[in-house]
């Protein structure tokens, strides 16, 4: 590896570290600011399907049609999907953040 080509990836390295430390406070600045109304409002949805799944739990479910029994599955589908709403982080898997990084440095080049 010459020189060159050194001074290319130490800048690249350079630049994609400020480039995600910048990112990664935007974005914490922008959860701390909506995050205490949002937050109170997905505590108590969350609280709420918490209670009607254990309600559901409890059940005696022998005495019940299948149709009864269909209609509680497929309410606790929506339950899930409810909760599963709830949360709003994105991730970012090690082969994505390396599929990044050779399309930045094949873009770069």
């Amino acid at each position: 590896m010459n020189i060159k080509n050194f001074f290319k990836a130490l800048t690249l390295a350079v630049v994609m570290t400020i480039a995600f430390s910048y990112q990664s406070n935007a974005a914490i600045a922008s959860t701390t600011i909506a995050a205490p109304a949002d937050s109170t409002k997905d505590a108590e949805i969350a609280a709420n399907i918490v209670k009607r799944v254990t309600e559901i739990d409890n059940m005696d479910k022998t005495n019940l049609s299948p149709s009864e029994k269909r209609a509680l599955r497929n309410e606790l589908k929506d339950l899930k999907k409810q909760a599963d709403g709830l949360d709003k982080r994105v991730y970012l898997s090690i082969g994505a953040i390396i599929i990044i990084i050779l399309l930045l440095i094949l873009i770069l080049r």
